[in-house]
């Protein structure tokens, strides 16, 4: 072999070494940056990093079944409440999750779930929760008893929840901005 071909054997020697060296730095540093999730699932963090959920202590992880929609246990999740009509200006009166589903102007604010009678419409982030997935939460300006609501459109961030209202008035005054912690009842339909 010739100067020029052990030189550059040594060139890609070299290179193969840094490469193998910064995957390790790489992996020990992803490695001690990982959160701890062993304690009973106790944070959940998802886009918004204010916003966490968690889990009772007595109960055991989700078990989802996707093919019919139901959730074996709760879980809870901390969050914004805002309320929405279906006649502000950015809206058209139709539902992302459910199209044929018209509510404006008829002031339309419930939808007839099979599984849990006539539930509120909530609108959520898609990667929060999954089309036709059921909440529940107390709001004592609307009603007395905990509010089950089905999630049925779009246009919020993170783990808040947007609520639909009669009018642009019921959302400011009885609903507003607040905290809340819902809880979720069942994924997707």
């Amino acid at each position: 072999m010739n100067n020029c071909s052990w030189i550059k054997m040594g060139f890609k020697i070299v290179k193969i070494i840094m490469l193998t060296g910064l995957i390790v730095l790489l992996l020990t540093a992803n490695v001690s940056n990982k959160l701890d999730f062993t304690n009973k699932y106790d944070f959940v963090e998802i886009v918004d990093m204010s916003a966490s959920a968690t889990k009772n202590e007595e109960e055991k992880p989700v078990e989802q079944k996707p093919s019919t929609g139901t959730v074996l246990g709760s879980y809870k999740i901390k969050g914004d409440l805002t309320g929405y009509s279906a006649d502000c200006p950015a809206c058209n009166g139709t539902l992302a999750c459910k199209t044929s589903y018209k509510v404006y102007k008829n002031g339309v604010v419930t939808y007839p779930d099979k599984e849990y009678g006539n539930v509120r419409i909530v609108a959520t982030h898609q990667k929060n929760l999954k089309c036709g997935s059921i909440i529940k939460f107390n709001l004592s300006t609307i009603s007395k008893e905990p509010i089950y609501a089905i999630v049925l459109d779009r246009g919020v961030l993170g783990t808040d929840v947007d609520l639909l209202v009669e009018n642009s008035s019921v959302a400011y005054n009885k609903v507003g901005r607040r905290k809340i912690t819902y809880e979720v009842v069942r994924i997707g339909y």
